[in-house]
């Protein structure tokens, strides 16, 4: 009931503003479901999912697929405010991502050595935590690109580090000059701002309800954990740190605890180039 108090209260003012990702069920992407009034929370298996407010009575439901669910049905259990359930079903459609193949010269980056391997595990809670991140904050979702530059690897590509299978690429990577500002998406609070042995320099960002994104690569980070940013604040630069073959900022988004495409956030023209 509180939630519904909650988006009462801010539909007037946001719903001018509202933007919705673009709806792509593909391993990577993300759903875009419209449902009527009352829904109070809706869950993949155990993920509570973003729900916004769209209309009246209408509320908008984000899921973010796994990239490992190759296709078929994702099962969706919605809760309303009345008590009753209900469920909706997305069905994924299949989808193939390019390979890349790069070359990275620290073949220690490639290869950690076991000291190295523990310092990675330990970064990896630090990461898990920060994206199991769930805040009352109904999000700002129309994001504009972090940094000015060139796209140089999509998101979801099939990597090969020096010839060896490594997961798939998690976000966009956008080449720019050391030093460019990185700038905010969207008003948010930062969960982390860190040094990680691939990762080099990185900023964790929460904008509410599971919606968290993650930049990397950084040469400078210009803010601490706690503090609230605005959208368009400069929170780092564009670096060259951890596992990287040159100067760029690797930006992440997460749904649900999921990566999914940034590019689906951002207006089409801006994730082409």
């Amino acid at each position: 009931m509180r939630r519904l108090l909650i988006l009462a209260l801010l539909f007037s003012a946001t719903v001018s503003a509202l933007a919705m990702p673009r709806n792509e069920p593909i391993p990577g992407g993300v759903a875009v479901l419209h449902e009527g009034s009352g829904v109070a929370r809706a869950w993949l298996g155990s993920k509570r999912l973003l729900i916004v407010p769209s209309g009246p009575d209408e509320s908008i439901i984000l899921v973010g697929i796994p990239l490992g669910h190759k296709s078929g049905p994702l099962k969706i259990r919605i809760e309303y405010a009345n008590g009753r359930t209900g469920q909706r079903i997305v069905q994924v459609q299949p989808h193939d991502y390019p390979v890349q193949r790069l070359t990275i010269k620290n073949k220690r980056k490639v290869e950690p050595l076991a000291e190295d391997l523990r310092r990675i595990r330990a970064e990896q809670k630090k990461k898990h935590a920060a994206l199991a991140t769930w805040s009352e904050t109904i999000p700002d979702i129309e994001f504009t690109m972090p940094v000015q530059g060139i796209i140089s690897s999509h998101f979801g590509l099939r990597r090969y580090l020096n010839g060896k299978p490594r997961r798939p690429h998690g976000g966009l990577d956008i080449a720019a000059p050391e030093g460019t500002p990185v700038r905010a998406p969207a008003a948010g609070t930062v969960l982390l701002a860190d040094d990680f042995f691939f990762s080099g320099n990185v900023i964790y960002l929460d904008h509410g309800e599971g919606l968290i994104t993650y930049y990397a690569h950084l040469s400078q980070k210009n803010v601490e954990p706690g503090q609230r940013v605005q959208a368009g604040e400069v929170i780092g630069k564009v670096g060259k740190t951890g596992r990287v073959t040159g100067p760029h900022l690797h930006w992440g988004v997460y749904l649900n605890g999921t990566p999914v495409d940034p590019a689906l956030f951002v207006p089409q023209e801006q994730a082409s180039h």
